[in-house]
């Protein structure tokens, strides 16, 4: 009669399950993290922007000054699109990066599995 092995059995059940569960958890929570801080980085600054554009609009006291600020805003304009397109882009390369690492794992877990399951044919 052969012996129960529960530590055996949880041991393949954490190797096969838990610890690809796991590492897909930490790498979705670390991508997480750095969408909330591009977000956050990309907010703030579109915020200050937009603070100090408020704060130059009520500084105009005369027609000349308004020209002036009026003739700013299209360098605002410009560096506000620069901003946007790099914010696009850091967000496109964290989701590729992403992609690329949930991948590997994927296949990582999908490899062990196969190994796993090899070796309980081999003990039955």
């Amino acid at each position: 009669m052969n012996a129960f092995n529960t530590n055996e059995m949880n041991q393949q059940f954490d190797n096969v399950f838990m610890a690809p569960a796991r590492a897909y958890a930490a790498l979705t929570i670390d991508y997480a993290e750095k969408m909330l801080n591009a977000q956050v980085e990309a907010n703030q600054a579109y915020a200050e922007t937009g603070i100090n554009q408020l704060r130059q609009l009520t500084s105009v006291k005369d027609p000349q000054g308004l020209r002036n600020y009026m003739e700013g805003q299209q360098q605002v304009v410009k560096q506000l699109a620069e901003r946007v397109k790099g914010d696009a882009d850091k967000v496109v390369s964290l989701q590729q990066d992403y992609f690329k690492k949930s991948q590997k794992l994927t296949e990582e877990n999908v490899k062990q599995a196969q190994a796993a399951a090899g070796k309980m044919r081999q003990t039955t």
